[in-house]
This record gives structure tokens, sequence and C-alpha cells, in this order.
């Protein structure tokens, strides 16, 4: 049985950028990719802005609850996406890093959100390109 890669994502408040990013890894790789979320100060709850942008999409995230970044969640992932300055993530030898380089979207409505969120949308196509190749024939 072959590896299901695990891709971590890490904002600050893991309530607009990580649960966006998530639920498109989700709706575009399905089970192929595994998808954690994380922030170094978790909000209360997501932003309803985010929700919105991406349920524009078909795609819903109103379940997400913000999670606190663990050590632990880092060490199980093969690949983890920071995005946006003070994450504070631990670095664990053999796991990619990768930084997209995202506004925060706290305090913006759904038109600020969704260049963010069209923007994410490239990045984690580009990401299940790299991780799970499509076949040639």
């Amino acid at each position: 049985m072959a590896h299901t890669p695990s891709v971590l994502f890490v904002c600050v408040h893991d309530a607009s950028r990580s649960p966006m990013a998530a639920g498109l890894l989700t709706a575009l790789a399905g089970t192929r990719i595994e998808v954690r979320t994380a922030g170094s100060a978790p909000a209360a709850t997501i932003n309803p802005s985010a929700v919105a942008a991406m349920a524009e999409l078909g795609i819903d995230i109103c379940a997400h609850r913000p999670k606190a970044l663990t050590d632990e969640a880092v060490g199980v992932s093969d690949v983890v996406v920071t995005m946006g300055p003070g994450d504070g993530c631990p670095y664990f030898p053999g796991i990619s890093y990768r930084h997209w380089d995202l506004p925060d979207p706290a305090g913006y409505g759904l038109e600020g959100i969704r260049p963010i969120r069209d923007r994410l949308r490239i990045l984690v196509e580009n990401l299940i390109a790299e991780l799970v190749p499509t076949p040639t024939r």
C-alpha cells in the first residue's frame, strides 16, 4: 500500500488561510492527501468571510474549529506549509517546509478574501501535482 502524503497548513489564527487551503486540498485531492491545520495563536472561531468565499466554490468549511499548533501535528506531517509571519512552527529534520506569503485576512470582507482564496487554489493545485503526480501512460 502506497504512503498517503500528509500536509499541515499553519497560519496564525487557523481561522482563514489554513482552513481555506485545507478545504481546497480536500476538495481537489480527496483521500490522496491527508490534511490538517493549526494556528500559533488560534482564534475562537473561523472567519465567516472565509466560509462565504469557499461556499462560492461549493466547498463547505463551516465545521472547521481553529486548533493550536503542536509539535505532534508537525512531527507527523510530510509537508508543513506556513502562511504569514509569526507562525512559530517547530522544525523537525526530514519534513518539507514551505512558506506561502499571503496576507492575514482577519477583518477582511468577502471582496478582500477572494484574491487570497484564488491564490491559495493555485498553490494547492501545484502542491497536489507535486505530491501525487498524475501517472503518465
